[in-house]
C-alpha cells in the first residue's frame, strides 16, 4: 500500500517530541471508567486479568486492546482507546500482561515483546464470548506483539482477527532499546525493572537473583540479565532477533493500520517498515510528524485524542 497521509498535527503548547510524549502520559485524566475485571487461566497454570469495559448497547464486535512496556490497564491512553471504542459500539477487553495487573503472577515467567501465547489466549477466550468480529489495538511493546501475533500465523484464532491498528511500534527491538538506552526515560523503565524483579526475588528465591541488579544501567543489560533466560533465549540479542515484528510484517494478511510519529523518542530508523507498507496490501504505514511514543493529543469530539478517532476511522472502513 502507498504510504498514508497524516491528518494529525501535535497541538502548539507541546512544541517538542518529550512534552508530546510525557503530558499525555502524566497529565490526562479518564473519569467514569469502571472496568469489570476477568481472571482467565494460561495453558502453563497462571492467570491473565482483563479489565472489561462495554458498550451501553449489546455490541457485536469487541477489540482487544494490549498495553506497553510496564504499562497497565490503567494507563491513559488504554482507558482513553476503551473510552472511545465503548462509545462507538464496541466491547473492549483490555488485559494485563503477566506480573502487571496489581499482582504478581505464579510462574518464573514473566512477559516480553513477544509473548503472542499469551495474546493468543485471550484472544481464543474472546472468541467464545461469541463475537462475529475481533479486532486488535497495541500500544508500543504491546504494538510490537501484535504485529508478531499477526504474522506468525500459527495460531488457529487468527481467522477471527478483523483489523489490527498499532502506535508507536518498536518492530526493531534491538534498535528500540539502544535508542531508549540513550535518553533519560531508561532510568524510569529501569527502576520499574529493579522493582519487578525484586519482588519476583520474593516469591522464587530458588530461581530470580538480584545479585548486581542495581548496577545496570541500560535496557539491553536487563534483557542480557533476566528477560532472555526467563524466556528461553540464548541472549538479549536472541531474544531481539526473534522477537522483533518487522520481519513478521511481510506474512501478515490482516489489514493492518501502524502508526508511528517520525519524532518518537524511542524509536530506531529500523522501527519505520516503509518498504513493507509500500510493498504489501494489506499493511498502512502512517507517520505523522508529531506524536511522541503514545502522545497523538490533540483532541477530537467526546474528549477523545486523535489516535482514538484514527482507530475508530480504521475499523469502519475509513483509511
Amino acid at each position: 500500500m502507498p504510504l498514508l497521509h497524516s491528518s494529525y498535527k501535535a497541538p502548539f503548547y507541546l512544541f517538542n517530541k518529550h512534552l508530546q510524549t510525557i503530558v499525555p502520559s502524566e497529565l490526562r485524566r479518564i473519569k467514569q471508567i469502571h472496568y469489570h475485571r476477568e481472571r482467565i487461566s494460561t495453558p502453563d497454570h497462571d492467570f491473565l486479568d482483563i479489565d472489561w469495559l462495554f458498550a451501553t448497547q449489546k455490541a457485536t464486535q469487541a477489540v482487544i486492546v494490549s498495553h506497553g512496556l510496564e504499562g497497565d490497564t490503567q494507563r491513559p491512553y488504554m482507558k482513553g482507546m476503551a473510552r472511545a471504542l465503548t462509545i462507538a459500539g464496541y466491547d473492549v477487553a483490555t488485559w494485563n500482561y503477566r506480573s502487571c495487573s496489581g499482582e504478581m503472577n505464579l510462574t518464573r515467567r514473566l512477559y516480553h515483546g513477544g509473548v503472542t501465547d499469551d495474546l493468543e489466549t485471550v484472544i481464543r477466550h474472546v472468541i467464545q464470548k461469541g463475537y462475529t468480529s475481533i479486532h486488535l489495538v497495541g500500544f508500543s511493546l504491546g504494538a510490537n506483539i501484535t504485529l508478531k501475533y499477526l504474522g506468525e500465523k500459527k495460531y488457529t484464532s487468527l481467522a477471527s482477527i478483523g483489523k489490527a491498528v498499532v502506535f508507536s511500534v518498536p518492530c526493531d527491538l534491538k534498535g528500540s532499546s539502544q535508542q531508549l538506552s540513550s535518553t533519560l526515560y531508561k532510568h524510569i523503565f529501569l527502576r520499574d525493572f529493579r522493582r519487578k524483579i525484586k519482588s519476583k526475588a520474593l516469591q522464587m528465591p530458588e530461581h530470580i537473583s538480584t545479585a548486581g541488579l542495581k548496577n545496570m544501567r541500560f535496557i539491553a543489560d536487563f534483557d542480557e540479565r533476566y528477560t532472555a533466560p526467563l524466556h528461553g533465549f540464548a541472549s538479549a540479542d536472541d531474544y531481539y532477533e526473534k522477537c522483533s515484528s518487522r520481519q513478521f510484517i511481510p506474512t501478515i494478511s490482516t489489514p493492518t493500520l501502524i502508526i508511528n510519529a517520525q519524532n518518537d523518542p524511542f524509536l530506531s530508523k529500523g522501527c519505520f517498515p516503509i518498504e513493507e507498507a509500500q510493498k504489501y496490501d494489506t499493511i498502512y504505514l502512517e507517520m505523522p510528524t508529531g506524536g511522541g511514543h503514545c502522545g497523538f493529543s490533540n483532541l477530537y469530539f467526546n474528549k477523545q485524542y486523535w489516535s482514538e478517532w484514527r482507530a475508530i476511522a480504521f475499523f469502519q472502513q475509513y483509511l
